[in-house]
């Protein structure tokens, strides 16, 4: 009998690559009469880097063609970085399976030679960068409002491209430094570039940050699938995602979630901007996990209503 043949559609920078094939290689391992194809493509969002996402169309630039090729049948699944996707997905192309997740916290990079100290988390203060006139890399309004906390003498500047791109950039000489998802550097084999680790209480992730996502077609037969859905991921980025829906909060938005689960329950740690004050509140909630969507609504209500 002819082996059943999966077409694994991805990005085609080297992190997405590396993304794909780690859960290729977990499907391989589960279903081995299973045949698999990676079949990388570029973005509109890998192409279109003089311009913020929220000047270009968020973060749907970097799923349209992935998208297209699932509903074309060029390919069967796609793997995503789950914080890049948007927040409401079409009913015919649901999430099928949610990776355990890699370290999700938010990172500094200092330029190569730097100070750099490893992955001991909370090391270095970045006072050492603080002084060189140069703005830190970073095109998340997440992330700029709480850098404005932790270094509020120091400016942003926007840093589009793949992550080897940024690093580049970096290490030319055009930022003091970068905030970078952790996760990523990991999956690169870069973490020694990490000179300080922020911890959620500093620095609250992105939702979905350090999770890939696997995505499909309604109605199909993705049961090998199995091998790849993490229960406590997908608690966790559901709770995530429901805060920010919830909040109505796209890529330009400076909002953060991050819950964690562990037994029956799920906490989640949640940021909600205050326009009129150009500040933000932070709040926390903790329930069963079975209502984590529920919960992650709540939270988003309470910060929103002052309540």
């Amino acid at each position: 009998m002819e082996a059943r043949k999966i077409r694994v559609g991805s990005r085609e920078s080297r992190l997405a690559v590396i993304q794909s094939e780690l859960v290729m290689e977990q499907i391989r391992q589960a279903h081995p009469e299973l045949e698999l194809e990676l079949i990388t493509m570029k973005t509109t969002g890998d192409i279109i880097l003089d311009r913020s996402l929220d000047k270009v169309g968020g973060k749907g630039l970097f799923v349209k063609e992935l998208d297209q090729a699932l509903r074309d049948g060029r390919i069967d699944i796609a793997v995503h970085s789950l914080k890049d996707m948007p927040m409401e997905t079409p009913d015919d192309l649901p999430l099928l399976a949610f990776s355990k997740r890699e370290d999700p916290r938010d990172v500094l990079v200092l330029p190569q030679g730097d100070g750099m100290t490893g992955e001991a988390s909370g090391v270095g203060s970045g006072e050492d960068f603080s002084d060189s006139g140069k703005p830190i890399g970073s095109s998340s309004s997440r992330r700029n409002l709480q850098l404005r906390r932790l270094y509020g003498n120091m400016t942003t500047l926007g840093v589009r491209g793949n992550v080897l791109t940024r690093l580049s950039k970096l290490d030319s000489g055009n930022y003091s430094a970068l905030v970078l998802a952790y996760a990523g550097l990991k999956r690169l084999g870069l973490a020694d570039r990490v000179s300080r680790i922020f911890e959620p209480d500093e620095m609250i992730p992105a939702a979905g940050q350090g999770i890939m996502v696997v995505q499909g077609r309604a109605g199909e037969d993705y049961a090998f699938l199995d091998c790849i859905n993490d229960r406590d991921a997908e608690t966790e980025a559901l709770t995530e995602r429901a805060f920010v829906r919830a909040l109505d909060g796209g890529c330009s938005s400076p909002i953060a979630a991050f819950a964690r689960a562990a037994g029956g329950e799920v906490h989640l740690t949640g940021l909600y901007y205050k326009e009129a004050e150009d500040d933000y509140i932070t709040g926390e909630i903790s329930g069963s996990r079975k209502d984590g969507e529920a919960l992650g609504r709540k939270l988003a209500f309470q910060l929103r209503d002052g309540i």
